[in-house]
C-alpha cells in the first residue's frame, strides 16, 4: 500500500487488521479451539464487557450466524445509555464484577469471554479473575498497547487473569484520526468486532474438520428462520434466560 494511502483513515484501519491478523492469529485459533469443546461439553459461553465494550457484548449474543449457547453477563449499572457518567463510575468501582459473576455461577466446562479494550478497570478484571478461580477459562480481547496507556486502576488487568488474550492492537486513545495528532474516529469495535467474526470462523472450520454442528442463530429474515432459533431458545433457555427475560 502507497505510504500516502497509508495515512489516510481507511489505510490505518486496513493496517491494523493485518496487525492484528499478524499478532493475535495463533491465539484466536486457540479461542475457537477452547470455545467449540466447551460447548460441544454442553458448556456455556459467558460473555462480558463494559461501557461500549457492551456493543460487542451484543455482538456476540443472539445474533444471525452466532453462537446459540451465549450467555451476556453484565450490570445495569456500566451501560451507558441512559447515565453515560455513573457508567464509567461503575466500570471502576470494585466489587460490581464479582457480583456479576456470583450472579450468573459459571462453572466448567463453561468459558468466559471478556471484551475490554485496556482492560486496566476493576470491572473487567475481576470477572476475569472471578472466573478463573471457578476454574471457567477466559479469553480476553484487548488491547496491549492500549493497556500500557492507560491509567491502572486495579492490581492486575485483565490479560493477567486470562487463559488466552486476543490482541487486539488498539492503540492508546482508541482514535486514529488524523494521524498526526489523533482526536476522533475510534477503532475497537471494529477491531473486536472483526477479532470475533474471525474466532467463529476459525471455529466453524474446526467443527467441520471434527464433523460436528455447533448450534448456531439463523436470520430471522429468512425462510425458516424462526423455527430453527425457536428450537435453540427452547435448548438453551434455562442456561440463558436473558433469552426470554427469564421466563
Amino acid at each position: 500500500m502507497p505510504d500516502a494511502a497509508r495515512l489516510r483513515l481507511p489505510g490505518r484501519v486496513r493496517a491494523l487488521l493485518d496487525d492484528l491478523d499478524t499478532a493475535s492469529g495463533e491465539a484466536i485459533g486457540a479461542a475457537a479451539a477452547l470455545l467449540l469443546d466447551a460447548v460441544q461439553a454442553g458448556g456455556i459461553v459467558h460473555v462480558a464487557g463494559a461501557g461500549h465494550s457492551l456493543v460487542m457484548v451484543c455482538e456476540t449474543f443472539y445474533r444471525a450466524g452466532g453462537l446459540a449457547a451465549v450467555r451476556p453477563i453484565w450490570a445495569p449499572d456500566v451501560l451507558p445509555l441512559d447515565d453515560a457518567v455513573r457508567s464509567t463510575r461503575a466500570e471502576r468501582r470494585t466489587g460490581v464484577g464479582r457480583a456479576v459473576v456470583k450472579e450468573a455461577a459459571p462453572a466448567p466446562p463453561d468459558v468466559a469471554v471478556v471484551f475490554s479494550t485496556s482492560g486496566r478497570n476493576p470491572y473487567p478484571v475481576e470477572i476475569a479473575a472471578e472466573c478463573a478461580a471457578r476454574d471457567v477459562p477466559v479469553v480476553a480481547v484487548t488491547s496491549a498497547r492500549a493497556a500500557d496507556g492507560a491509567a491502572a486502576r486495579a492490581a492486575t488487568t485483565l490479560a493477567d487473569h486470562a487463559a488466552i488474550v486476543v490482541d487486539t492492537r488498539v492503540p492508546p486513545g482508541d482514535v486514529l484520526h488524523p494521524p498526526e495528532a489523533p482526536r476522533t474516529a475510534a477503532v475497537s469495535t471494529i477491531l473486536a468486532a472483526y477479532a470475533w467474526s474471525r474466532i467463529l470462523a476459525d471455529l466453524d472450520d474446526l467443527a467441520a474438520a471434527r464433523g460436528a454442528d455447533p448450534p448456531r442463530w439463523t436470520s430471522a429474515n429468512v425462510p425458516g428462520g424462526d423455527e430453527r432459533n425457536t428450537a435453540l431458545i427452547e435448548r438453551y433457555r434455562h442456561r440463558v434466560p436473558e433469552l426470554t427475560g427469564g421466563e
